[in-house]
């Protein structure tokens, strides 16, 4: 099999596959993530706190979004996203939207729902003896929130966050279905031109296991610097 394989091909299309594949891969993954996490950390909140006609929904959408496919929603709303525009706006016809704007909105609002939850589990794990110093301090509500509570809720969650923002990773080589040139759709537009498709999906296995191995690696040793002694 070795004496078959073209390592050449893949040395060819470095500068394709990671100055434009993971260059896209990478920026999609940074923004969608820490969107995502200031969405769901307001989804959580609202959860949490908000009053039942809020709370009633976030639950409703938090709940929908986590039992779909993400390949369905990168789907619906590369389709869906012009005409809830042209709806919005009150266009004449659909509102163009870039595959990249599409794609950062689907992975914002898909991953808000998983990030949701685990800031709703980090919220949930401070004290209430906390909570109500900060109130007996005179601390309004917003203020509790931010000086006592999500501080405290992002260092404990952070490792599961990262974790997430792993996963996030290795999911967005799921837009390669749209035709885009992310890490996962240059290796295949690579393979296909060239008819080296066992080359090229096996280079990108091994980048995709070799930067999430190292990512994990990295949040474990993290985890054990920030863990509280008990």
């Amino acid at each position: 099999m070795l004496a078959d394989f073209d390592f050449d091909v893949i040395r060819r299309s470095l500068g394709y596959l990671f100055l434009d594949g993971m260059a896209f891969t990478l920026t999609l993954t940074v923004l969608a993530s820490v969107m995502g996490i200031l969405l769901g950390t307001l989804l959580a909140i609202g959860r949490l706190a908000g009053p039942k006609f809020i709370a009633v929904p976030i639950t409703a959408y938090v709940n929908l979004i986590r039992s779909l496919p993400l390949v369905l929603v990168i789907f619906w709303f590369y389709f869906l996203v012009p005409y809830i525009g042209q709806w919005m706006t009150g266009a004449s016809r659909p509102v163009q939207v870039g595959a990249f704007a599409s794609t950062l909105l689907t992975f914002t609002l898909f991953e808000a729902a998983y990030f949701s939850e685990i800031m709703r589990a980090g919220i949930q794990s401070i004290p209430r003896g906390q909570v109500s110093a900060g109130y007996a301090m005179g601390l309004t509500y917003p203020q509790v929130m931010r000086y006592v509570v999500l501080p405290q809720a992002f260092r404990n969650m952070l490792p599961l966050l990262l974790t997430q923002t792993i996963v996030l990773f290795q999911d967005t080589s799921l837009v390669y279905v749209l035709s885009i040139t992310d890490f996962m759709g240059a290796a295949s537009k690579v393979a296909q031109r060239d008819g080296r498709l066992v080359e090229m999906y096996i280079f990108a296995a091994v980048v995709y296991f070799l930067v999430s191995f190292a990512l994990s690696r990295l949040v474990k040793r993290l985890q054990a610097r920030i863990a509280i002694p008990r």
